[in-house]
C-alpha cells in the first residue's frame, strides 16, 4: 500500500497523538502503528479519516490515484454514499417537525377562529416552535444522531445538523 500522511495532516491541525486517539475512538497505540506505516483496518482507517475530516484517500501519499488499493477507493465511495443517505435521514427529521408545527399552527387558528378554543390559546402556536425546537434538539442529539451513526458508520455529523 501506499505511504500514509496520518502524522502530516494530524500536525497540520495542530493535535498530538493522543488527540487523534479520542476523536477517532482509537487506542493511542494504533494511531502510533498506522502513523509509523504499519498496515490498518479499513475501518480505522475510516475513523482516523473522521476525525480528521478528510477521505481516507487524503490519508494517503500517492503520485497515481489509481494505484491505491481497491479496498480504500471502495472505502471512499461508500462513505460518501452514506453521508448522502444519512443528511436525507436528518433532512426528513426536520421536515416532520416543520410539518407537525404547520399543522398545530393551522388547527390552533381555525379552533380559535371558530370559537372552540379562547384566544388565549394563541400561545400554542409559539409554545410548539420554542418548546419543540428545544425538543426536537434533544431527540436528534439523543436518539436520531446515535441511530445515524449506528446505521451510516462512516458517515459524520454536519455542523448544522
Amino acid at each position: 500500500m501506499s505511504e500514509m500522511r496520518i502524522g502530516e495532516l494530524r500536525r497540520l491541525r495542530g493535535w498530538t497523538q493522543e488527540r487523534l486517539a479520542e476523536a477517532s475512538g482509537l487506542a493511542v497505540r494504533t494511531v502510533q502503528r498506522m502513523e509509523s506505516g504499519k498496515d490498518a483496518s479499513l475501518d480505522s482507517l475510516s475513523s482516523v479519516a473522521a476525525a480528521l475530516e478528510v477521505t481516507v484517500r487524503d490519508l494517503f501519499v500517492e503520485s497515481e490515484p489509481a494505484s491505491l488499493d481497491p479496498g480504500v477507493r471502495g472505502l471512499d465511495e461508500r462513505a460518501e454514499r452514506e453521508q448522502v443517505q444519512r443528511e436525507s435521514a436528518q433532512r426528513g427529521w426536520q421536515f416532520l417537525y416543520s410539518g407537525v408545527g404547520i399543522v398545530v399552527t393551522l388547527g390552533t387558528v381555525a379552533l380559535i377562529g371558530t370559537g372552540a378554543w379562547v384566544g388565549s390559546a394563541i400561545f400554542v402556536i409559539p409554545a410548539y416552535w420554542a418548546g419543540g425546537a428545544v425538543l426536537a434538539r434533544f431527540v436528534m442529539a439523543t436518539v436520531v444522531h446515535p441511530a445515524l451513526d449506528r446505521r451510516y458508520p462512516l458517515s459524520r455529523r454536519t455542523a448544522d445538523h
